[in-house]
Formats: structure tokens, sequence, C-alpha cells
């Protein structure tokens, strides 16, 4: 069965070039990936870190995570080349919608003092960043089983370059963006505040 944010995207299609002033469907934006990317370089026990970070992003993604490596060694963080930083998992097709739709409509919303996401955390290239520092958003993951707060980077990569765009293309699925408007410090704090 197609996930209902993949058909709400269908039906938004025609919408959307239109909106974007675009001449061709196909030049209309479309979510190719959710890459969700967990560190936990700097916590004591990084062997049990890492099992747990595996085991927390299974549950709140449905797909195991890969664990990525440190490229160099840092004396200060007693990191050494190549030991075991992070967990990293990338959604493609419906499981990406799906992940997509909890996260907008159950887990985000949850943050406490909740007024929107930052609009303006593109990289210049179509692709957004997500920082949640806190998993216990997600409603997979059991309160009185977490044992270390973990936070990670969900970064939406979208087929346009064009930032505008995908900021559009996000919103029509359902990304509550905070209004324009803001000054760059309010999305800053606010960042801080919604990861919290």
């Amino acid at each position: 069965m197609e996930p209902a944010l993949k058909t709400l995207y269908k039906e938004k299609v025609s919408e959307l070039k239109s909106h974007l002033g675009l001449e061709n469907i196909h030049e209309v934006p479309k979510l190719e990936k959710i890459v969700l990317n967990c560190s936990v370089g700097s916590q004591g026990e990084r062997k049990q870190a890492i099992e747990d970070a595996v085991n927390e992003v299974q549950l709140i993604t449905g797909q195991k995570p890969i664990i990525t490596k440190s490229k160099k060694a840092i004396a200060n963080f007693k990191l050494r080349e190549g030991e075991n930083v992070g967990v990293k998992v990338t959604l493609r097709g419906n499981k990406m919608y799906d992940f997509m739709m909890r996260l907008v409509r159950t887990a985000v919303p949850r943050v406490r003092d909740f007024r929107g996401v930052a609009p303006r955390a593109f990289d210049g290239r179509g692709n957004y960043t997500l920082g949640i520092s806190d998993q216990s958003i997600f409603p997979e993951i059991e309160l009185d089983k977490i044992k270390r707060t973990l936070g990670f980077d969900i970064t939406f990569v979208t087929s346009t370059t064009n930032d505008d765009h995908a900021r559009e293309m996000l919103r029509a699925l359902g990304m509550p963006f905070r209004s324009m408007g803001k000054k760059k410090s309010d999305d800053a704090a606010a960042e801080g505040a919604q990861a919290a």
C-alpha cells in the first residue's frame, strides 16, 4: 500500500508546478532520501553507546543503521582513527515517506514550546537539515528504557538545487516551518528550544 504522504505529494505536484512557475512537471522538486545521522563520539562507554544508538535508531526508522567510524585521531576526545563514533541510516521510497509522516505529524509537535522548525536551515543546494537533541519525542521510544540522550541530524535530500523550491515542497508535505519574518537569532534560539 502506498504511504499517505506519497499520495499527498502526487496530489500537490501540479499545484507546486504552477506555484513555483515551472514549465515541466518533471522540474517539480522531489524528496530523494532522508539521512539520519547520530553521533556518540564524546560519550563515555562508547561501545555500549553505539549499541544503544543502533537499537534506538532502528526502532525510530524501521531500518538497521550502519556504524560510522572516525576519519582521524583526536587526542582531546581520546579518539583513535577508525574507531566507531556514530550510526547512520539512509531512507528511500516508502520507508522515507512513512518516517517523514511520523516525524512531522507526531514527533516534532511533541517538542516542548514548539513554534515550528527553522525555515533557513538549507545548505544552498536544496537540502534541509533538522537537528533533534532528544530521541524521546519519537513515540517508538519507551521513556523508561532510555539509558542516554541521543541527538541526531535529519537531512532531507531533494532533487532541486534551489532552496526556495525545496522549502515549498517540504511545506507541501507538512513540514511545520515558522514564518520567514523572524530574525536569524530567533531561528537559532528556537532550534535549541526545539531540540530540548
